[in-house]
Order: structure tokens, then sequence, then C-alpha cells
């Protein structure tokens, strides 16, 4: 089969990723999951969370992006991100300028995080033609003290902080700012590239975590808001209701959509929060997020049943929440400017 950009297909992850693993050792509590955007390690009375990824859709902020987006997802376990390994990957014939570029970038966004860059790789690679950073983000709590992305129960609410979108929205409106200058103001565009300003989910997912009840939490990355949710309710077991209208969909997000016929749902939302938590905890935690200056909206709630994953309109009437095959960043990108 003719794999779609982005990530793989789940099936294909459990298919071959997950059967050639290595050898299995005990200090692993947590290995490689569905849904599940990191691992940990035990080490005597503490626990080590680990995540990877790679940013390979955006050129104008890369570095920046491969530390936040990293940080993001040990953040989401409850635990503050403190250590980052980096893999920066240049296209042939590239200058000294751009490895300055992207390392001041990392160096800014690890200041902000406190994070400490301790070590990697940098090289120029044939066959590339854009940049690429793979980026590994260590972070450590006491043993145990974590939630993951597979925590969700039936009842639980689902929250949303701030809107959908964010990251595809900041990448189109820099990486493809010529082709969307006809149809958006200058004031339009820039307020579109500020939304890097937003992409972190570390004070997000700690706020929520210190306030309690939370019993899962993920970050939306490839696959938007749709498929994030969609890995909450897979990592899980369980089915979910979302209230379309309870979505934030920021103006700018609106309008880059609309030109590019993508959906907001599925565009890469790094800088968004899905927060799972008790029922009676879900007001507490909104409220201590937005005395933190973070929008947050109750967006649906966990059920029991899984193959239930709907999204309900105004008027009532449902749907299938739409399950990204590949982003719609990668859509995005394709669209050629009209002659």
């Amino acid at each position: 089969m003719k794999l779609p950009p982005g990530k793989i297909p789940v099936d294909v992850l459990k298919e071959v990723v997950f059967k050639n693993l290595g050898v299995k050792r005990q200090e692993v509590t947590i290995g490689p999951t569905a849904g599940v955007d990191g691992a940990v390690i035990d080490i005597g009375d503490e626990s080590l969370v680990v995540s990877m990824d790679p940013i390979t859709g955006a050129n104008e902020r890369i570095g920046w992006l491969a530390v936040n987006v990293n940080a993001n997802d040990i953040a989401t376990f409850g635990v503050e991100p403190a250590f980052l390994f980096s893999s920066i990957l240049l296209p042939e014939n590239s200058d000294k300028i751009i490895v300055e570029t992207i390392c001041q970038q990392m160096d800014m966004a690890a200041k902000e995080l406190g994070i400490a860059i301790v070590g990697g790789h940098c090289e120029s690679t044939p066959g590339l033609n854009y940049p690429i950073v793979v980026s590994c983000t260590l972070g450590l709590t006491k043993k145990g003290r974590y939630v993951t992305a597979a925590g969700a129960k039936p009842g639980d609410r689902l929250i949303l902080t701030k809107s959908a979108g964010i990251e595809g929205t900041a990448i189109l409106s820099s990486d493809r700012e010529k082709q969307l200058a006809p149809i958006m103001s200058a004031a339009a565009l820039a307020g579109a590239k500020s939304f890097y300003k937003n992409i972190s989910v570390v004070k997000d997912a700690l706020t929520a975590y210190k306030t309690g009840g939370v019993h899962a939490m993920h970050d939306p990355t490839e696959g938007g808001i749709a498929g994030g949710i969609h890995e909450m309710a897979d990592a899980a077991q369980v089915g979910v209701r979302v209230f379309e209208d309870k979505i934030v969909v920021k103006p700018e997000t609106a309008k880059i959509c609309n030109f590019f016929e993508i959906d907001p749902f599925q565009l890469i939302g790094s800088g968004a929060l899905l927060i799972a938590a008790k029922e009676g905890k879900a007001n507490e935690i909104i409220e201590n997020l937005r005395e933190e200056k973070i929008p947050a909206a109750e967006i649906g709630f966990f059920e029991k049943e899984n193959n239930n994953r709907l999204l309900i309109k105004n008027d009532n009437s449902y749907r299938n929440l739409p399950r990204p095959l590949s982003d719609h960043l990668w859509s995005a990108l394709k669209k050629q400017p009209q002659q």
C-alpha cells in the first residue's frame, strides 16, 4: 500500500511497527502505544517520560517548533519538559546561516521553557528539499505521578484550550503568504503568523494537571482536533460526543481553510490541548486555565460505547467525527498558485 503524507496509518503501526520493538525491559512502564505520544521508563523512585517528533511541514520557524512541539508531548503527561536531543537534517548545499538560524530558534524556545539542549546531530543530507528537525524530549517526575492520553473514562468531560488549527494557520500564513495575500489583508496575515506564539501547551497542561481531576491529556498535532480526539478515544477504547459549535475556529484560520478548501478540525493543531476530566472538576479546570489567560471550553464528553464517535451540530443533527487519513496541511501545501 502507498502511504499518505505525514503519520503512517494506525493499522500499519499495529501490524508492522509494534511487532518489531527489540527486547522487553522491565523498566519500560509504557512503551509504543497508538495515541500516546511518549514512553515512560521507571528508574528507581522516578519516572522518565520520553517523546520524539519530527518537524517536516514547516520552514519559517522549524527550530522553534521542534522544541515547542516536543515539549508539548511531555507536558501532556502532567510533567515539566527538561532535556532535549535534536537531529538536524539539511538539504545539500546548505550554508552556515541556516544552521545558525535553526539553532538560535531552538535556543530561544528552550530558554523560554527551561529546557536544556543536551546533544544531537546535524548534517547535510542528500535528497532533501527542505530541512527536517527531529527532536527527543525528556522529563522527570516521581514514580507513577503522571497521566497519559489513554486515561479517558466514560462520563469524563472533554475540554479544549484555545482553538482549532493553530499550528497549521501559522505555517500556511508564513510559508504560503504570496498565495494568501490577494484574499487576506496585511493585518490578517500578520495576525495569523502570530499564532506561532500560542503553540506551547506546557502551561495549559501543567495548570490543568495541578488542578486535579485530569484523567488524560493530548495535544492534537497531525490530524488536528478531530485526529487528536480519535487518538484519545482509541487509546482509552471509549466513544465520544463532540459539539461542533463549541470548538473555536479563529477568523484567520477559517479564511485560510476556506481558501485551501480544507477542514480546520483536520488541520495540524499544536497549541491546543485536549483534556479528559472528571465531570465535577471540569469547571474548576476551565476557570484555572482562564486565570492563566488560556481560553478553554468544554466541547463534549466521553462515553462507554467505543463505536460512537459523533460530531453534533446546533440543530442536534450529527455525523461521524471525521478521522483524518492525512493532515489537511499537506493538501494545502500541494495547492499551486493560480497563474
